[in-house]
């Protein structure tokens, strides 16, 4: 983060160390105890203006949740790009490949409210603010590279059916409800979203662990006015990685914070989760060239027709230092952009250019929320605009207005040339109407392009999503209705769905006939690399100290996190010692698992431990005594992914995979 950056944020967050307590006006408290009374037990007194001062501001210590992505958490850190694109774009970030961009990036999921859990199936926000030189550049995107609607106007109706039911404000934080899938069913151009959520997509093992997508169509503009279309991604470097369905669920009770302590926790031993900023580019000539349209918020571009460049990296490398200050105020705009970037005439991304401001107003009380520290520009701010509420600057002068002449026209504007932000000039022509383009009508050619590029495993976890969540519905026509439009999609789909939960499949087989693919769709074309995953040492009998101090130094020297799990607590030392027991572990915390044991007996808990990993798919290796004691468990000893061997180094061949979903 720069230094100026920094500065702002420090400026509203001084420590308190050796400091007098004061109220808000600056007089020193003697007393904060007690409040004034007419003796030890007489009545309190209203005068006690330090106690009203408190306890009014603590009344008034909630601002309004946001509608969506309530649930959410931040991280700073910095951004660089690789090499000069001032062939696209003339955004300074962009062009600068010595220069080092401050950003804050806040993930989130869409649904629940703000103390809902973290592994629910969602769609995951993901905006990043850049701090650039030329002004504030908000990437505000998603974790599925495209939306339910195409219009902005029916944006309402969407978080309407997908929040819990107005009559009894069920379920919190899912979509396994009747009006979302009425709304499925009713509005196909949701389809292809769905598709992804009900995929391994939704439901993601963390925050490090995911692809950001702008969604939309933007443009970028170089300085000659020549304009691209461009669509944004961020690609992790940790890999993408998702937890399976039943884990999810326990999660949600076992650690509510699961998502947002693995991002504070890695980035606060150093563990710097890291994604390449990558550009598709369409140059204008190929606007229509292809078999969708490419202002569709619906569909994707293929990256096998329109291929990704990796432009830049971002990592994040420090925690926020108050969750409220930052992450709770911070404010995303998909308006906010920089001279070189512009918008297209996608409907969603129209609509939301006016809702965002909106909704801040709303939230944080008056139009001067860009003066919190975290949604400072790092450039100074001079313009005509004064008073308000919140209001935190001092305005002097006798001028405020444009032109003027008393002040030498001060604040003047910038030409293009110097910096100023100019709009692209794109030549528009029609007729004021209300109808949506017929470019946009293909509701499931992308659905089934989607499907079509999963592998087995992960075609067989989307009929569990969708099984499991139309199952939930109370509503025997609404189920009916979901499974007629997965037939419009794909045939084995409708009726692998449709059996599962009770319905029947429409006699007449109305799928999409196509075997286009993607390879770049499948989870699995991704590389996840060893660092970073956590495992899970269960401690049964007597294990020596030397034991546990190797297998400690194998963990460390792969950047592996890792517990030594116990019955009880031993205090060997910092590094190997005991620190968590059966009672306070548990296998959906851990990305692996290995049994150290001696001839006891085992403990029963070490059995459903080790059972529930291998139901997990993850990674397993026993030691020779802990073998032959789990011989009668519910596990194949010998089976995909589990290892039996007394060598600490084990666990790195054990991660070349970090599911075995042939089980």
């Amino acid at each position: 983060m720069s230094n100026k950056k920094q500065d702002q944020l420090n400026d509203m967050k001084k420590d308190n160390d050796g400091k007098a307590l004061t109220t808000n006006n600056g007089v020193k408290v003697s007393e904060d105890e007690n409040t004034l009374t007419v003796g030890e037990r007489g009545p309190s007194l209203l005068e006690d203006f330090h106690f009203r001062e408190k306890i009014m501001h603590f009344d008034h210590e909630r601002i309004p949740e946001r509608i969506v992505h309530a649930r959410g958490f931040g991280a700073h850190g910095e951004f660089q790009v690789y090499e000069d694109l001032s062939e696209y774009t003339s955004a300074d970030f962009l062009t600068q490949p010595n220069k080092t961009t401050p950003v804050f990036v806040r993930f989130s999921t869409v649904q629940g409210s703000k103390g809902s859990p973290d592994t629910v199936r969602d769609v995951r926000g993901f905006a990043t603010k850049f701090y650039t030189d030329e002004g504030i550049f908000d990437l505000v995107g998603n974790d599925i590279p495209v939306f339910f609607i195409q219009d902005a106007i029916k944006f309402p109706d969407l978080i309407h059916a997908v929040k819990p039911e107005p009559h009894n404000e069920m379920p919190q934080g899912g979509s396994a409800h009747d009006t979302f899938w009425d709304f499925f069913a009713q509005n196909p151009e949701s389809t292809h979203t769905t598709m992804w959520v009900m995929s391994d997509r939704g439901i993601p093992k963390n925050f490090r662990q995911v692809e950001g997508f702008g969604v939309h169509t933007f443009r970028l503009v170089n300085r000659e006015g020549q304009a691209h279309f461009v669509k944004f991604h961020w690609k992790p470097v940790q890999g993408l990685e998702s937890l399976v369905w039943d884990e999810a669920q326990i999660l949600s009770g076992k650690d509510i914070d699961f998502h947002r302590k693995d991002l504070y926790e890695s980035i606060e031993k150093g563990d710097f989760p890291e994604w390449e900023l990558a550009l598709q580019i369409i140059r204008p000539e190929q606007e229509f060239d292809f078999d969708f349209d490419i202002l569709d918020p619906t569909k994707i571009w293929p990256e096998d027709q329109v291929p990704v460049q990796k432009v830049g990296k971002m990592t994040l490398n420090r925690n926020v230092s108050n969750v409220f200050d930052e992450t709770e105020q911070a404010t995303f705009h998909p308006g906010h952009i920089v001279p070189g970037i512009d918008f297209t005439n996608d409907p969603l991304l129209q609509g939301r250019l006016f809702s965002y401001t909106d909704t801040q107003i709303s939230r944080l009380g008056g139009p001067n929320f860009n003066q919190i520290p975290i949604n400072r520009p790092v450039n100074e701010v001079h313009n005509n605009q004064r008073d308000a509420m919140h209001q935190m600057n001092v305005h002097k002068g006798q001028v405020a207005y444009h032109k003027n002449a008393l002040n030498n026209n001060d604040p003047h504007t910038t030409p293009k040339e110097e910096g100023g932000y100019e709009h692209y000039q794109e030549k528009v022509d029609g007729h004021k109407i209300q109808k949506r383009s017929e470019s946009f009508k293909d509701y499931y050619s992308q659905p089934k392009l989607y499907l079509n590029s999963l592998n087995e495993d992960e075609y067989n976890h989307m009929v569990q999503g969708f099984s499991f969540e139309i199952g939930m519905c109370k509503s025997i026509m609404v189920k009916q209705n979901a499974v007629n439009q997965l037939n419009k999609v794909d045939r084995k789909l409708a009726e692998e769905v449709a059996q599962n939960i009770g319905v029947t499949v429409p006699e007449t087989n109305e799928e999409v006939q196509s075997e286009s693919k993607d390879s770049q769709l499948t989870m699995e074309k991704f590389n996840i690399p060893l660092p970073g995953h956590s495992v899970a040492v269960l401690i049964n009998g007597d294990i020596s100290a030397e034991t546990l101090k190797s297998y400690a130094k194998v963990f460390t020297a792969n950047k592996l996190n890792y517990a030594f799990v116990g019955k009880h607590p031993k205090s060997i030392s910092e590094d190997y010692g005991i620190t968590e027991t059966f009672n306070t572990a548990h296998p959906t915390l851990f990305d692996s698992l290995i049994v150290l044991s001696d001839d006891s007996d085992i403990n029963p808990s070490i059995e459903e431990f080790a059972e529930l990993s291998y139901k997990h798919n993850k990674p397993l290796v026993f030691n020779q005594h802990a073998a032959e004691k789990l011989k009668n468990a519910k596990l194949d000893l010998y089976g995909s992914g589990v290892f039996i061997s007394d060598e600490p180094d084990t666990i790195v061949k054990a991660f070349e995979r970090a599911r075995y979903w042939d089980r």
